[in-house]
């Protein structure tokens, strides 16, 4: 690609933007990446189904229980159905469920303040456990639990109430353990099947079963009742089934499915005892009310027996005549009904106030009773006296004997409800362990892999957004560089490279070769042939025949562009040398598959002739120069006079002397050989430096005296992010048959 062809892109093609998002360039990194990403969504993958594999999987088990409409166990004694009150919600009976006193029996029944944790190995241990694994021949006499070694504990009693107490039960085989502190303070020393009492911190302490070896050890936790309560209103979960079904699901969660089951039940019994007992107490509240007015009402009846037998035998009158037995009757039920208000009246009273709608209705029937009341007491009042005192000893004789009898019934009915109480809960269905709902692989597996996926793209994009390194001729032309070749990246170089970089550090020494030697039609090559034909009449401005090949930053393919850059121009019938001028990391060497002694730092150092340092090479017309054992300083040594003779030495003796220089961003060297050198040329590696780079290390030059005469675009790829628009047309094959 030539200066004035360059010139015309740049004419026909303006300048992007850098303040506009490239949605195009974006979406091919990412493609240009898909390795990278799908590799890294792969590893998240991985690590999420480890993980899912290794954790410690959560099962789920549900019980449902009903909660029943509440029915009277004495007639009359049951208002909600009297005063048309609504049963309260299923929310009562899910807050009773939770509440301390439930949960407090369930916690003592099943020992969850007790939790015995075997120690095994870190990460895999409990996965080991679980699959069953026994203690492999490696692991005899170590800390760790295997599969087949169990500790139970029967009974663990402490002194302390809030805190949670940690100690560590080290297995001394035979049965015999040991009890250690959370230090590793030895307790004492216990046995199987013998209690075991320790004064500081007091504590007693059953294990009913040990198989563990010796040197197995368990963390064993007494954790205080509140505290347990705690953690089993934390995994319990109580949900309605339905609307005003009354049945309620019961589920509970943990990593062991025998001991959720127990739990689980035991909150359901618990439940339903504490439920059948409340019923009793109501019954057994009334009974003794009840057992205590019976013998007063029994004996207030046979007050009025007497008193009633007593006037008779007084006045000789012992019958009523038709008219006041059917007053008294009407009289004594009367009395029965303002007795039976007067009871429900009493429990209106413990409830409501006097101006509820339903208390008004039952002091308006009262009243009513009295009014009756009074009637039939005003008629009775024109009988004789003998008549009207016999009315109304008699009604008091009937009337006590009316509640006397009702009392007794009811004393029966609530003696019979007490021996059947059943309560208004039922247990529909007992505890089953449903599965494992916890880890789910499939999910955490997905969420890694999409994770993955995520931060892989957004690494790529963060990397294309914040490093933009050149990818087109047009974007050094924007930089007013012309570009003189565009070389596009060798995949032979680019392998044998890494295997010589490989090599060298096996054995002290890397073996490169000439590309133009080995692949003459590789497509760099051709891209170098086309440099040679630019700087044909490039150099023709110069003052000598002396070419500068510089660069920003180390890496970037300098040497590659001078070594067979020289050989293609020897190969078109040229004298040519090429000079390693980096004298501390130069390795223009390796591409002759020699060493870099005897160089340019002897021959500036005077330890060497001019001659004695130029090397042929295996193609005709091609020489070169090593770099020479590294000088402690190198740019004093360039500043030297010597080095201007050693330069016009060559100049003299070849048609075109090429120096491969070090980084300009790292030193000055470049600058210097530079400024005794007719054309200077800078290689820019694509996607690697950026247009900042190329600004600084052009002042760099300019600041030594240098003209930067254009640069070389190094090892191109053709990328999805650059080939919609920059590199479609750099990348042409044109071989032969």
């Amino acid at each position: 690609m030539t200066q004035a062809t360059n010139t015309s892109v740049r004419s026909r093609q303006p300048a992007q933007d850098n303040d506009e998002i490239d949605i195009g360039f974006l979406l091919g990194s990412l493609w240009d990446h898909k390795i990278f990403i799908l590799v890294l969504a792969v590893i998240f993958a991985v690590i999420g189904l480890i993980y899912a594999t290794l954790s410690t999987p959560i099962y789920k088990a549900d019980a449902l229980v009903q909660v029943e409409q509440k029915s009277g166990t004495i007639p009359g004694a049951d208002m909600a159905q009297v005063l048309g009150n609504q049963e309260p919600s299923t929310s009562t009976e899910v807050e009773i469920l939770r509440s301390r006193m439930i949960l407090g029996q369930v916690v003592n029944q099943t020992d969850l303040d007790v939790k015995v944790i075997p120690n095994t190995w870190p990460v895999i241990g409990e996965w080991l456990l679980r699959r069953g694994t026994r203690r492999p021949g490696f692991a005899e006499g170590s800390a760790t639990v295997w599969a087949g070694e169990t500790l139970n504990i029967r009974e663990l009693v402490a002194s302390h109430d809030s805190k949670t107490l940690q100690l560590t039960l080290r297995s001394e085989g035979q049965g015999n353990y040991t009890m250690l502190d959370a230090q590793g303070n030895e307790l004492g020393k216990g046995r199987v099947n013998q209690k075991l009492t320790i004064e500081n911190p007091w504590l007693e302490l059953t294990v009913n079963e040990l198989t563990a070896p010796a040197g197995a050890t368990y963390t064993v936790i007494k954790r205080s009742h509140l505290a347990a309560i705690r953690g089993l209103q934390g995994r319990l979960e109580i949900q309605p089934r339905g609307k005003d079904t009354g049945i309620l699901q019961l589920n509970i969660s943990g990593p062991d499915g025998n001991e959720l089951v127990q739990s689980l039940n035991a909150t359901t019994n618990v439940f339903l005892t504490q439920n059948i007992a409340r019923q009793a107490a109501e019954a057994d509240k009334s009974l003794e009310f009840l057992e205590e007015q019976a013998p007063k009402v029994r004996d207030q009846l046979n007050e009025a027996e007497n008193r009633l037998n007593e006037y008779r035998l007084q006045s000789d009158s012992i019958d009523l005549s038709f008219e006041t037995q059917n007053a008294l009757n009407s009289l004594v039920s009367i009395e029965a009904s303002l007795n039976e208000l007067q009871l429900q009246e009493t429990e209106l009273a413990r409830r409501f106030t006097p101006n509820h709608p339903v208390y008004r209705s039952l002091l308006e029937k009262k009243e009513q009773l009295l009014r009756e009341k009074a009637r039939l007491e005003e008629r009775t009042g024109n009988l004789p006296e003998t008549q009207q005192q016999i009315l109304r000893l008699s009604r008091d004789v009937k009337v006590t004997q009316e509640i006397y009898v009702q009392l007794l019934n009811r004393m029966q009915e609530l003696r019979l409800a007490r021996a059947g109480t059943v309560g208004n809960v039922r247990i529909l269905d007992d505890a089953v362990v449903q599965g494992q709902v916890a880890p789910k692989r499939n999910l955490i597996v997905a969420v890694a892999g999409m994770s993955g996926l995520l931060l892989a793209m957004i690494i790529v994009l963060l990397r294309a957004a914040f490093n933009r390194g050149i990818v087109s001729p047009e974007q050094l032309e924007d930089l007013d560089l012309p570009v003189y070749a565009t070389v596009p990246l060798s995949e032979e170089e680019n392998r044998r490279s890494a295997k010589g970089k490989k090599a060298g550090k096996r054995k002290g020494k890397s073996k490169g070769g000439l590309l133009a030697v080995r692949n003459p039609a590789d497509l760099s090559i051709e891209a170098i042939r086309g440099l040679r034909t630019s700087l044909h009449f490039a150099m023709m401005e110069g003052s000598n025949n002396r070419l500068v090949i510089a660069g920003p930053s180390p890496g970037i393919g300098k040497s590659f562009i001078s070594a067979n850059l020289a050989a293609i121009c020897a190969q078109a019938g040229q004298k040519v040398v090429v000079v390693d001028g980096d004298m501390r990391k130069g390795h223009v060497h390796e591409a002759f598959k020699q060493d870099s002694h005897n160089g340019l730092s002897e021959v500036l150092s005077g330890k060497l002739e001019f001659a004695q340092a130029v090397k042929t090479s295996e193609v005709e017309g091609l020489s070169w120069v090593s770099r020479g054992s590294a000088p402690p300083n190198p740019s004093e040594l360039l500043m030297q006079a010597r080095f201007t003779e050693f330069l016009d030495y060559l100049s003299e003796h070849f048609d075109l002397v090429i120096i491969d220089t070090p980084p300009i961003l790292a030193v000055t060297d470049a600058a210097i050989i530079g400024k005794q050198c007719g054309t200077t040329l800078m290689v820019v590696r694509f996607g690697q430096n950026t247009p900042k780079e190329i600004q600084i290390a052009e002042n760099r030059l300019a600041t030594g005296g240098v003209t930067l005469k254009g640069t070389i675009l190094n090892a191109m790829e053709k990328k999805a992010a650059t080939s919609y628009g920059y590199y479609g047309y750099y990348n042409y094959s044109y071989k032969s048959e």
